[in-house]
């Protein structure tokens, strides 16, 4: 029984001690945290943004150009510029191979449906039919016509000889019978001219309606030819080697199988050249004054963990945008990332931090750890109980230089303290730098 109390008493014991140091470990930690020490060595001043791979150069695989066939087609007799079969309307991708897809040059890519164009490819060989046909019934009346005319030329040449008989025979008939011959015979020969200028008449009314019907017969051809050639457009094909990337849309959405390409905007996919990328990324209107042309980045990239690339800003846009995302107008910046690197695919996500400014060998602290009163003069609370001014230099994200003020290795507050009314100033003399 005694036993058994002085092991329970021995080991109550035990759990007040480790609570006691327990409690005094917590509150060495709780004051640890209280406070930041200032460091010496180099500092780095970024601009850090979310951004997104792109080639720098890419070639456009195009749909077919109905507006080119359309200036090409049959001028007139078949409904206008390009005919009747030559509508301009949108086109619908009935198959693409799969984004990401390797190609080579003349390799296939995509299929758009033909359904409207084959009809009105139907449609003009069908009229082309009739014009041929048009044309062989017009040159096969024409013949028939023009061999009667020259029958009835011939024959009236005939009835000229028998009036010019007439008339020698009747040179001993009274001199009335001798007149009706004469009268006679100058009627057919009027006849005669008569029949040879509407011979030539109708042959060359027969000749301009055989040459309309022929150049009917043509455009309605050229128009066949034209929809031919713009259909077999319809199957797309590699124009070089790379890799197959889907045409974005305004609205962020992709071209994809079953999608729409207005002929206006043909580009069914992109065959980026990924020897040279660059990153697109926006910056804040607040930040934008700190990019410059020609400033280093850090890029890592999210589907690459644990590499770090780097890259040289190209470009700062000059106007800002209004992203959905963002209250304050985003600039454009072009990251174009150095070297050749064959991990890198269109469309990865970027972490691009852009060195605005470095130094070698400064001190500095957590930003939080710098007050001011209503007067703005900048200062530090001290672990030695002091309220420190400091005159201050470049910042960034997350720290700020101490020109002056503050030694390295040197504790400091990083929230006010309790009883921080009743720390001493010092430092007075580095209020004018400060201001």
């Amino acid at each position: 029984m005694r036993r058994t109390i002085f092991i329970t008493g021995i080991v109550a014991g035990l759990i007040i001690i480790a609570m006691v140091v327990f409690s005094r470990i917590g509150k060495m930690k709780e004051a640890a945290a209280n406070y930041a020490v200032a460091v010496k060595g180099p500092f780095e001043i970024s601009v850090s943004n979310a951004g997104e791979l792109t080639a720098e150069r890419s070639v456009d695989i195009m749909g077919p150009d109905i507006m080119q066939s359309m200036q090409q087609g049959p001028q007139r007799g078949g409904g206008g510029r390009g005919g009747p079969g030559m509508r301009i309307s949108s086109f619908k991708i009935q198959d693409i191979v799969a984004e990401g897809t390797e190609v080579k040059a003349g390799d296939y890519i995509a299929q758009l449906d033909r359904t409207e164009y084959d009809n009105s490819l139907k449609t003009a060989l069908e009229n082309q039919n009739t014009l041929q046909s048009n044309l062989e019934m017009a040159i096969l009346d024409t013949a028939v016509m023009l061999t009667n005319l020259r029958d009835a030329i011939r024959n009236q040449y005939i009835t000229v000889e028998q009036a010019e008989i007439t008339l020698q025979e009747s040179r001993y008939e009274p001199p009335a019978t001798i007149r009706q011959a004469e009268i006679n015979l100058n009627k057919q020969i009027r006849a005669l001219e008569q029949r040879k200028k509407n011979y030539e008449l109708q042959k060359a009314k027969a000749l301009a309606n055989i040459r309309d019907k022929k150049r009917l017969r043509d455009e309605g051809q050229e128009l066949v030819n034209t929809l031919q050639h713009f259909l077999s457009q319809f199957t797309i094909t590699a124009p070089s080697a790379g890799m197959v990337i889907y045409k974005e849309e305004f609205n962020g959405s992709k071209r994809k199988s079953g999608s729409t390409v207005n002929p206006f905007d043909r580009v069914i996919a992109t065959l980026p050249d990924l020897t040279s990328m660059i990153s697109t990324t926006y910056v804040s209107e607040i930040e934008v004054n700190k990019v410059k042309p020609g400033q280093k980045v850090n890029i890592t990239i999210d589907a690459i963990p644990g590499k770090t690339f780097t890259g040289t800003v190209t470009n700062v846009a000059n106007i800002g945008e209004q992203l959905g995302n963002s209250e304050s107008k985003m600039f454009e910046v072009i990251i174009k990332v150095d070297g050749n690197n064959p991990e890198l695919r269109p469309a990865m996500t970027t972490s691009n931090k852009i060195i605005i400014n470095t130094f070698d060998d400064v001190v500095s602290i957590p930003v939080e750890c710098v007050h001011a009163d209503a007067d703005g003069i900048p200062f530090v609370y001290k672990k030695n109980r002091t309220k420190q001014i400091v005159v201050l230099g470049e910042m960034n994200d997350k720290h700020i230089i101490i020109k002056e003020g503050v030694e390295p290795g040197c504790n400091v507050f990083v929230i006010t303290p309790e009883d921080g009314s009743k720390f001493r100033l010092v430092g007075k003399e580095l209020i004018a730098k400060s201001e």
